[in-house]
Formats: structure tokens, C-alpha cells, sequence
């Protein structure tokens, strides 16, 4: 589990990155996130819905797994707040290995998106209709 520093804290926390926030979409996951003022950490949250499973226990452990693959990869992750949305249910038996290289593809994704510190540009253009 991260740390209580790197969380979120509330729904009304989660609610800027959803209005402001670039999505990158997996095959079984999607993630969302809008970048921090400098020198501010990353912060990180993991949503999965009742929909994906109707048992708390099985929610709870897709959640502390996608949580320890972002703890695992934290000194990579840049200054933007994160919310890893779960939308399939085969989240919860998929294979560690293979859970694993999900989320970091889409990590990897949101270093080349986010802000150049130097510059300020994005990586890419946000293509978020209205």
C-alpha cells in the first residue's frame, strides 16, 4: 500500500481530475490524471466499481495490488495526480506479471504526456471533446 501522503481523501478530492484530467485507456483498465504544480508528489487513487465484482473482498484485492504496482513504481512517476479506473472483472485473477505490465504501460504512457518542466509543453494534444 502507498503511503497516506501519496493518497487522495475523499470523493470531492478525485472530482478536479475527473473534470480536468487526460484519460489513457487500457484493455482492462483505464487511467486518468492531470498534472501537479512543481515540487508537489504525485497522489494516486484506485477505483473499482461494484460492477466489476459484487464482493468487497475481491475489490479490495484488486486494489491493493494495483496499489503496490504504483508504490513499486513510484520514483518514476512524475508530479500529476492518478486515478486508475478498474472496469473488468478479469483484473482479479490475471496473473501478477501480467497485471504488472498494464499499469506500467500506462505509467509509461502518462511520463510522455505530462508537462516538460523545463518548457511546459505536453507530449501530446489533449483530445477531449465538450
Amino acid at each position: 500500500m502507498i503511503s497516506r501522503i501519496y493518497r487522495f481523501h475523499g470523493y470531492s478530492a478525485l472530482l478536479p481530475v475527473y473534470r480536468r484530467g487526460t484519460t489513457v485507456r487500457g484493455s482492462l483498465l483505464n487511467l486518468k490524471f492531470a498534472p501537479r504544480k512543481a515540487g508537489q508528489s504525485y497522489r494516486a487513487a484506485v477505483v473499482v466499481s461494484k460492477k466489476v465484482h459484487k464482493s468487497a473482498v475481491v475489490r479490495n484485492r484488486i486494489r491493493r495490488r494495483v496499489f503496490e504496482i504504483i508504490r513499486a513504481e513510484q520514483a518514476n512517476l512524475p508530479a500529476a495526480d492518478i486515478v486508475v479506473t478498474i472496469f473488468s472483472d478479469q483484473v482479479a485473477s490475471l496473473p501478477a506479471a501480467q497485471l504488472q505490465e498494464q499499469v506500467r504501460g500506462l505509467l509509461a504512457k502518462i511520463n510522455s504526456t505530462t508537462p516538460d518542466a523545463t518548457t511546459g509543453n505536453h507530449g501530446i494534444v489533449n483530445t477531449k471533446r465538450n
